[in-house]
């Protein structure tokens, strides 16, 4: 047993963390159907005009907006409908003076034709259509490449492909994009106490929980999580596992990383690069460790599901989305009187989990060995280290799951 060194601040180990970190710079060419959420890597010009043609906006008459400047609500203008356009149909005739042509949402306006009335503003006896409501010119048409003009860059490198964007390269006709790939992490749990999920529990042993909640996390985050089967405690078995996995983008482990004497993965990341920092003053989560590995950064997660995963949503997810080009993640706050008097550990910035029940913030946090300290939880609250005592009442921050 061994205790462990200094213990950081939480601000002085992210600024580590992202000294450490950057931004992923292969890129691949992803289709259509899959480029949803995904952060481009290229400029994208327009080499079509969108719409390609003047359309019109609504459903009712092609016109020539002057034969109908006379028109009123009690003295309408009379027009002979000389033909119907619907949408994806070229028109075969011109509207000339004194002529009009039903029109569908969407169709091609006919030569001749310069706005669009309405049917609302119209009623018809057969081939001949009274216009009640005079159009200036261009009204309630869409004009060819007034959406998108050909040779424009609509699309920058670096922009998120939100559903709308997305439908931005469907309007161009691109059947894929270049996009920044995602980066690969690989997720080694630790431990001759950890079972893999689908087998049989001996004594003394616990599923891995750390891998699926690791891995969701980065999922969700814009990263490729990759599963390792479980590793033992012990030197030679941690070492052969992280150079398995050296050709990743980062690395997580779980377990392993505490004052025991089966914690051995500091020295042993010590042997193969660098250890940033090992401990930081936060709570749960006290013996993370960071490091780098060539250049592969790589974190060590307390074994214990609750600060693993707290650790996670503070460490990782910064991380992974910086790495992946994504913004950072938008903070979700509500602002609630704590329920009950809840007493802090000074000196250590903590996280504490709470679920939010009529109005108030409740803490469900039992200890970091139980996974539903988190998973009861609606989100958390962070209490500085200079806080040892929060009476009822308070209001405090709970940042949202």
């Amino acid at each position: 047993m061994r205790p462990l060194g200094r213990l950081i601040p939480l601000a002085e180990a992210k600024t580590l963390v992202d000294a450490n970190t950057r931004p992923i710079e292969r890129t691949e060419r992803v289709p259509l159907e899959s480029v949803l959420h995904r952060v481009l890597a290229e400029e994208v010009h327009s080499i079509i005009d969108v719409p390609p043609y003047d359309r019109s906006a609504m459903d009712g008459y092609a016109v020539r907006a002057e034969d109908t400047f006379s028109a009123g609500k009690f003295q309408p203008v009379e027009l002979d409908c000389v033909d119907v356009v619907n949408a994806g149909e070229v028109p075969k005739r011109v509207v000339s003076k004194g002529k009009c042509m039903q029109i569908a949402t969407g169709a091609m306006i006919p030569k001749g034709a310069d706005a669009v009335v309405m049917v609302e503003n119209t009623e018809r006896s057969r081939k001949k259509v009274q216009i009640f409501r005079s159009v200036p010119p261009w009204s309630n048409v869409s004009k060819k490449g007034e959406d998108i003009r050909k040779g424009t860059m609509v699309l920058r490198p670096g922009e998120v492909l939100t559903p709308s964007k997305v439908g931005v390269l469907a309007a161009l006709g691109m059947t894929g994009a270049e996009v920044y790939s995602r980066p690969n992490v690989s997720i080694i749990p630790t431990g001759d106490e950890v079972a893999e999920i689908g087998t049989e529990l001996r004594k003394g042993q616990v599923y891995d929980i750390n891998s699926h909640t690791i891995s969701s996390i980065l999922n969700e985050n814009g990263c490729v999580p990759i599963l390792h089967e479980v590793v033992e405690d012990a030197v030679e078995s941690l070492i052969g596992a992280l150079q398995e996995v050296s050709d990743a983008d980062m690395i997580v482990l779980s377990g392993g990383s505490s004052a025991g004497e089966r914690d051995v993965l500091e020295g042993v990341v010590s042997k193969l690069g660098k250890v940033i920092f090992h401990g930081v003053q936060i709570k749960p989560g006290k013996p993370t460790i960071f490091g780098v590995i060539g250049e592969t950064p790589m974190f060590g997660m307390p074994g214990y599901p609750t600060a693993c995963l707290t650790n996670g949503y503070v460490f990782l997810v910064p991380t992974a989305r910086r790495m992946a080009r994504l913004p950072p993640k938008i903070d979700l706050v509500q602002t609630l009187p704590l329920a009950k008097k809840y007493a802090a550990d000074l000196g250590r910035h903590q996280f504490l989990t709470v679920k939010i029940k009529d109005g108030e913030a409740h803490s469900v946090f039992k200890e970091s060995g139980t996974i539903t300290s988190i998973a009861n939880a609606d989100g958390w609250i962070e209490i500085p280290p200079n806080v040892d005592l929060i009476d009822k009442g308070t209001m405090v921050e709970v940042h949202l799951f």
